[in-house]
């Protein structure tokens, strides 16, 4: 029975490698150590001069010892900003702390160029706590300060992305506004007669809206008058909307029957998006005809799949004037519309809307504001005139909050009501 084992070959070679690597580094003096370290060392006497520098220090700095030791101090190795720096805030913290760890700084090397470094200092003090010398270290930061370099240099670049998309957003924000502005009046002309009164909330300033509206005069003593809203947004339905308004005016123009020209608008909205992603859009066309000797307004409109008008009386009650029945316009080829009739006397205000008013969400249950709320809310209201209910209605707007997620367009005409006569007053002698 053998009592030792044979050991391979190749284990052999490798333990007497390791055993001369280990031995190598044993026999490693202290002075070749200090010289030949991976970093900078110094030691200075109190007042900055240079009385003791590695190799290593030496090589970086492409300078020789005689050219250093007991000439120079170790403030003239670094550039102007760190020589500054040094005098400034290291030298006081230094001398008031006794150490000072980890100060970026930068030293003058070969070929003029520079050398990003970590400097760390402490002072040596004799047994009583007097100063004697300063020992510093210096550690090579070049791959540090490259690392720094590129993660500034990517910060930047992406804060300039940052405020560049912000730029490009404001820029499309604007030309959006502008492309929206050019599909509503710029402002309501005046009808002798009636108070007229709009407005137009933009779900987004990102999105060009569907929504649309319009009073212009037909020339008789009659005025045209339209309201509605194009299914989605975007361009696609900028450009339906854009064509949708002037079929309208075209139509109104030619023959202003409010069943005419809806059945217009339709056959032109079909023809030209049968083909492909059908396009359709829910309206009111109306005529308004002002009598202003007696002081009413006589109002005739025909309805394509919108929600019915509401009309606010003099004496504060408030109904809808059903037009259900009537088809979405572009669908089919041929639809139904749905017409109304209402004469308008003094304090009376017909109310048009798209559904982001009755479709806003309210409350913790996020429930559709509705018709019913808007009748409640119009009667709660003054009978004072368009101008007063489209007020009142934009504050409702803003105090839906995020609930109202959908553009919204209002147009409201009315006969204004009498100035109250005041009584005379008697002269009393």
């Amino acid at each position: 029975m053998m009592c030792k084992r044979d050991q391979d070959p190749d284990t052999e070679h490798e333990t007497g490698v390791m055993d001369a690597a280990f031995t190598s580094l044993l026999e490693d003096s202290v002075e070749e150590l200090y010289e030949r370290a991976p970093c900078g060392y110094l030691s200075t006497l109190m007042d900055g001069t240079i009385a003791k520098i590695n190799t290593t220090l030496l090589d970086w700095l492409g300078l020789s010892r005689d050219q250093v030791v007991g000439r120079i101090r170790f403030a003239d190795l670094l550039t102007v900003g760190g020589k500054l720096y040094h005098e400034t805030h290291f030298a006081p913290m230094l001398q008031m702390k006794g150490e000072v760890s980890g100060i970026a700084l930068d030293l003058k090397i070969a070929a003029k160029k520079r050398m990003p470094v970590l400097v760390t200092s402490k002072v040596k003090t004799s047994d009583d706590g007097e100063p004697l010398l300063i020992r510093t270290t210096v550690f090579d930061a070049r791959e540090r300060r490259a690392y720094e370099t590129e993660l500034l240099r990517g910060r930047q670049a992406a804060e300039e992305a940052h405020r560049q998309a912000e730029a490009d957003r404001k820029r499309l924000q604007e030309a959006l506004a502008v492309l929206q502005q050019s599909l509503l009046p710029a402002a309501l002309p005046e009808v002798p007669g009636v108070e007229a009164a709009s407005y137009y909330h933009t779900a987004s300033p990102d999105l060009l809206g569907g929504d649309f509206y319009d009073l212009f005069p037909l020339g008789d003593g009659r005025w045209a008058f339209f309201l509605g809203d194009v299914c989605g947004k975007g361009p696609q339905a900028a450009a339906v909307t854009s064509l949708t308004r002037y079929t309208l005016r075209a139509a109104a123009l030619h023959n202003p029957d409010p069943v005419t020209v809806l059945s217009t608008l339709n056959t032109v909205l079909h023809e030209r998006y049968t083909s492909g992603e059908t396009r359709y859009c829910t309206a009111i066309f109306g005529l308004l005809h002002p009598h202003p000797v007696d002081g009413k307004a006589d109002v005739h409109w025909a309805s394509g799949g919108h929600p019915s008008a509401l009309i606010q009386h003099a004496d504060g009650t408030a109904d809808y004037l059903p037009t259900t029945g009537g088809l979405l316009i572009g669908v089919l080829p041929h639809a139904p519309f749905v017409t109304a009739r209402a004469q308008l006397h003094p304090g009376d205000t017909l109310l048009l809307y798209t559904d982001g008013l009755t479709e806003a969400r309210t409350g913790p249950q996020r429930e559709l504001y509705g018709e019913d709320a808007l009748r409640n809310f119009t009667e709660a209201q003054p009978a004072a005139g368009p101008k007063a209910l489209v007020t009142a209605l934009t504050g409702l707007l803003a105090g839906f909050g995020d609930g109202l997620d959908d553009d919204t367009a209002l147009l409201a005409l009315g006969v204004p009501a009498p100035l109250p006569i005041a009584p005379a007053n008697d002269d009393q002698t």
